[in-house]
């Protein structure tokens, strides 16, 4: 689920399951958690690069893991899944005291955003493209997302985003700072090597206080959203439109919502 390898002072953590576009199962998270508890320890490890095998980043939540529960009617409690996983993972990214790099190699939704967005630096392959998701299966946004994209992009456009299901491609990602670099797909991997090396030689220590200066300003509100998306996403997931969303994407076909 995870490939984890370290190169000139960089551990680069891989999620790899391409073949579900990097999908995030218990598994995944498992191993995702070991491999940044190990490498926050770890004195070679000066710089943490997360990224995803194949054509995608991540996709978020991998919804065939909940498949039985729909197809049995049962009810899930999303609000607890975001409590267990999700947030605990946005708070380690931000609070692990080394730079953390997301390099989005290609697709990235849902929680994805989230998990990126709780990077220190965003680096971008120009084919990188970002897709809320959350509103084809009447969810919200989660993972800090209400938190960052309304600070990033302003309520506006954040509701327009949610309510269009658009895609946005790599360099509108840019203008409005989701990423901070965008680099052509064909030498991508190695120009994050390239920025990540030349972090990796810096003065670490300042690093590790400018990441608490910031942390001081952001996680009060940050853990506040987190406990709301929370609370949100299980009104959310008892709902209908909810069951719907999943079944109709499961299904492969388009949902019927009815407002409820």
């Amino acid at each position: 689920m995870i490939v984890y390898e370290i190169k000139d002072g960089v551990a680069y953590i891989r999620l790899n399951r391409p073949e579900v576009l990097n999908a995030l199962n218990k598994q995944t998270f498992d191993e995702l958690f070991k491999a940044l508890e190990s490498a926050s320890k770890d004195q070679l490890v000066k710089v943490i690069v997360i990224t995803g095998s194949g054509r995608a980043f991540t996709v978020g939540a991998d919804l065939s893991e909940l498949r039985g529960f729909y197809e049995r009617g049962e009810r899930i409690n999303h609000g607890d899944i975001l409590r267990q996983r999700y947030n605990p993972l946005v708070m380690k990214l931000r609070t692990i005291e080394k730079p953390v790099i997301a390099a989005i190699n290609g697709v990235t939704a849902g929680a994805g955003i989230g998990i990126a967005l709780s990077a220190d630096i965003r680096l971008a392959s120009s084919a990188a493209r970002f897709i809320l998701a959350f509103g084809r299966v009447a969810l919200v946004p989660d993972s800090g997302l209400t938190f960052y994209l309304l600070r990033l992009m302003g309520h506006g456009r954040l509701f327009e985003w949610y309510v269009s299901n658009r895609e946005v491609g790599a360099e509108e990602a840019l203008r409005l700072g989701l990423v901070d670099q965008v680099y052509p797909q064909d030498v991508f991997d190695a120009k994050v090597h390239e920025f990540a090396t030349s972090v990796a030689s810096g003065p670490l220590k300042s690093y590790a206080l400018l990441k608490r200066a910031i942390n001081r300003q952001i996680l009060p509100e940050l853990t506040e959203a987190l406990e709301y998306e929370a609370f949100l996403q299980e009104l959310a997931g008892y709902t209908e439109d909810h069951v719907e969303g999943v079944m109709a994407f499961i299904q492969k076909r388009a949902p019927k919502f009815k407002g409820n």
